[in-house]
């Protein structure tokens, strides 16, 4: 929501904005003051945009630098898993394709924070716990496959982060609940790891889109699938 006290009609006025423009843009304006910017349609919150983003940046003598999005602590979290997860796979020299189920989810979240680059502050943070809950279903859903698509291994989620936390001042979680007890880690087989992975994109950048907070009202379209933050 805007932090304005008032509109800045006149300065779109003096950009050369015509009358109607000039008016749908108090109004909007009004109304997400009063009641929100969830309330207004799509196109109604694009031309907000546009307008807002035609004025000049309003300076208060003080200057601000906003953190990069890989260098919250969130992120940085689930980056911790994946690093820890690729040297094991490498490790283990599992065959040319194969693929951990976890380190796919792993991917495919911060594929789509890059994407939708949300702020990732607390209330963000607080709301993807949820996000716990998802993983371990549709890790389950796929325990189920056989043998000829899955290999199982063993995975300790608790000690990485414990040997962090020996070596430095941390907050960070475990990635998954403490009430989950089994070590169990599944490895796709090359043939299975792109249906996981396109199952991922399918139910997880929903969950994140209606999930976090700093996201209600992003109307980007879903990433195409060639779509890489490298």
């Amino acid at each position: 929501m805007s932090k304005e006290l008032t509109h800045r009609a006149e300065e779109l006025k003096a950009l050369g904005w015509s009358n109607d423009e000039l008016v749908r843009y108090a109004e909007l304006w009004d109304y997400r003051q009063r009641w929100g910017a969830i309330n207004l349609e799509r196109e109604d919150r694009q031309f907000l945009r546009k307008a807002e983003a035609a004025l000049p940046k309003i300076t208060t003598g003080k200057t601000s630098v906003k953190k990069p999005i890989r260098e919250k602590s969130y992120y940085r979290w689930l980056l911790f898993y994946l690093d820890t997860m690729n040297k094991v796979e490498t490790d283990l020299k599992l065959p040319d394709g194969a693929r951990g189920t976890w380190p796919i989810l792993i991917e495919e979240e911060l594929r789509a924070i890059d994407y939708f680059e949300p702020v990732l502050g607390l209330p963000d943070t607080l709301k993807a716990k949820r996000f716990d809950e998802f993983r371990e279903e549709l890790i389950n859903s796929y325990s189920s496959l056989s043998n000829d698509s899955l290999q199982l291994i063993d995975f300790d989620f608790n000690s990485p982060l414990e040997e962090l936390k020996a070596k430095e001042s941390t907050k960070w979680r475990t990635l998954r609940s403490e009430t989950v007890k089994n070590k169990n880690y599944h490895v796709l087989k090359p043939e299975a790891v792109a249906i996981f992975r396109d199952k991922v994109r399918k139910e997880f950048l929903p969950l994140i889109l209606e999930t976090l907070p700093s996201l209600s009202e992003s109307d980007k379209p879903t990433p195409p699938d060639d779509w890489s933050s490298n």
